[in-house]
């Protein structure tokens, strides 16, 4: 039987700290569906279309240790989890702010499909204070954001933005 995680996000944009909790997420499974969230109240600065595309380029490298498959989807999560077949959900941790919702999440979670776990990942430290919000704000400002992004994200958000 194969091991199938869920990694949901909304990847916009998919940011360093994105591809570090899949590349060790991709040593856990043998598939790893990247739910991209369609969420209209986040007002996400890339079209679905857009982020879908972005983050299938992004994890190509990780296909040579798991099966990867990026869908969008919409909805309560686990319904999505086991439409896709998931025995797990990952989800990265940066702070203790990140914890305490995570951990009602996940209790709310237990109690819709107890036969989904979740398994944390701990951000790298590099990666902690990262977040796809604060690398726009940073990119519309004019900001260095090299080390936040690939090369070839940094170059998509800042053509987003009319910047160099």
């Amino acid at each position: 039987m194969k091991r199938v995680g869920l990694y949901p996000g909304t990847f916009d944009p998919m940011t360093n700290g994105h591809l570090d909790i899949i590349g060790r997420a991709v040593k856990l499974v043998d598939k790893l569906v990247i739910g991209v969230a369609i969420n209209g109240d986040k007002g996400p600065l890339f079209t679905l279309e857009e982020r879908c595309a972005m983050v299938l380029e992004e994890t190509k490298p990780f296909t040579t240790h798991a099966e990867i498959i990026v869908m969008p989807f919409e909805g309560l999560l686990m319904h999505f989890a086991q439409e896709v077949g998931a025995q797990m959900i990952v989800r990265g941790l940066r702070a203790v702010a990140d914890f305490e919702y995570e951990f009602q999440m996940t209790a709310m979670n237990q109690q819709l499909n107890r036969d989904i776990e979740t398994v944390f990942l701990m951000a790298d430290p590099r990666h902690q204070a990262v977040a796809s919000r604060l690398v726009k704000e940073i990119a519309k400002l004019g900001g260095d954001i090299r080390s936040f992004v690939s090369p070839t994200m940094a170059k998509i958000l800042l053509a987003k933005y009319n910047r160099p």
